[in-house]
């Protein structure tokens, strides 16, 4: 089976890189690029069937984050990977709060891109070393505790708990299914118990809000 993708960028020259750089690989097809958020909305329209989006942060008419936020409350299944010139953290942050599976730089080589897109289809998160340094500094010390009555309304139970704190580790379903003994639909049923009550909508935010609220 294919992997179906698609790029999201309004720098040609930029999607023409990423495109060659994944003409190594020929389990990776790529069905349509788009120049901006709205052409990507409509592509979907069209036919969702799709496995993975690489998406530009800075676009114009709607950006990348915006997109995002979209694209997972409308097709959930459709994993997303941010690809950036900049690491800056405030784009981390936000990105991750929309509900992106993975960031990578944009001059990432062929070999990291296609792992990174095989990792987060496996329900991993593809990350860059230095995005992910900095993720983890802005976890370990949020500027900003949200709403500190939020903490009271999240209570996960113990499983649930050591779910996530394998999820952390940015270990697979099987993996963490194979750790805490039980099946893989067992922990996605955990998973998915989860980012419900931490109302989030990917693992990294899951992770992130988790930290923040002290329950891992």
């Amino acid at each position: 089976m294919k992997i179906k993708l698609s790029i999201v960028d309004d720098n040609s020259f930029l999607t023409k890189a990423i495109k060659d750089k994944l003409s190594f690989f020929d389990d990776i097809s790529i069905k349509w690029t788009a120049m901006d958020g709205s052409k990507a909305l409509t592509h979907l329209e069209e036919n969702h069937n799709l496995d993975i989006i690489l998406m530009d942060i800075e676009m114009p008419v709607l950006n990348g984050i915006e997109t995002t936020q979209i694209v997972k409350q409308k097709y959930p299944h459709i994993k997303i990977v941010m690809l950036t010139v900049f690491d800056n953290d405030e784009n981390i942050f936000q990105a991750i709060q929309a509900g992106a599976d993975g960031y990578l730089l944009k001059e990432v080589n062929p070999e990291d891109l296609h792992s990174g897109i095989i990792e987060t289809l496996k329900g991993g998160a593809a990350m860059n070393p230095s995005i992910a340094m900095k993720t983890l500094k802005l976890l370990r010390n949020p500027t900003s505790i949200e709403n500190l009555n939020d903490k009271e309304q999240i209570s996960l139970s113990k499983r649930e708990i050591e779910v996530l704190e394998q999820l952390s580790k940015g270990l697979s379903y099987t993996i963490i299914a194979d750790h805490l003994f039980l099946s893989p639909s067992t922990v996605r049923k955990h998973i998915e118990n989860i980012y419900k009550k931490l109302q989030v909508h990917s693992k990294i935010e899951a992770v992130q809000k988790a930290k923040k609220h002290n329950l891992i």
